[in-house]
């Protein structure tokens, strides 16, 4: 059951939120402009912010409905932890878009939410902070990814869920390889710079 549903979660993450809403809106696709990747923020920046908010909440949800489905069917922390992961490695690497995917912030924040609400909220918490302090999006969601699975070992979450946490986080760190290396160079995109 924790192979079939890391499947089912994988198949819900493949969905683009990105790449459908910019079609449905008439907009072009978010993977030939801006920072090329499908997320909230390139789109915030090359189409605007209601497509940007379509965005977030149907990668949000991706995230989410799968946890909220194994835990509602089983309980299993073995399964919902492989169904979250299947959720987030689908938003990565989408079988439906040739497997050109987003960073996965979004799609973590709703994995982290459905664990445990209050998991979700620290995340947002603390990218909020960092955001406002630094105005990186990229830094920002580095940081709260670090400190999430400690938060979450904090909150006595079961193993194979902390587990699964720290393996997002780790690929969520693989993706934004190019953003760290433009943090570093001090050349990073500041949040709210718009397009040229």
């Amino acid at each position: 059951m924790a192979i079939v549903w890391l499947f089912v979660g994988y198949l819900f993450g493949s969905i683009s939120s990105a790449i459908v809403v910019c079609r449905a809106l008439g907009h072009g696709d978010p993977r030939e402009v801006g920072s090329k990747n499908p997320g909230t923020t390139n789109v915030l920046r090359n189409f605007g912010k209601v497509a940007a908010v379509l965005t977030l909440v149907g990668d949000v949800a991706k995230g989410a409905i799968p946890v909220v489905l194994t835990a509602a069917l089983s309980g299993n922390s073995l399964i919902v932890a492989m169904a979250g992961s299947g959720a987030f490695v689908g938003h990565l690497y989408p079988i439906f878009f040739r497997f050109e995917g987003g960073k996965g912030v979004a799609t973590l924040i709703g994995v982290l939410l459905a664990f445990n609400p209050w998991l979700g909220m620290a995340f947002i918490g603390s990218w909020i902070a960092v955001a406002l302090i630094t105005r990186y999006s990229s830094l920002s969601a580095l940081i709260a990814t670090f400190v999430a699975p400690f938060i979450a070992h904090g909150l006595t979450t079961p193993a194979p869920i902390v587990a699964a946490i720290a393996g997002m986080g780790g690929l969520l760190f693989w993706r934004h390889t190019s953003n760290i290396r433009n943090l570093l160079a001090g050349k990073e995109d500041k949040i709210g710079k718009k397009k040229t």
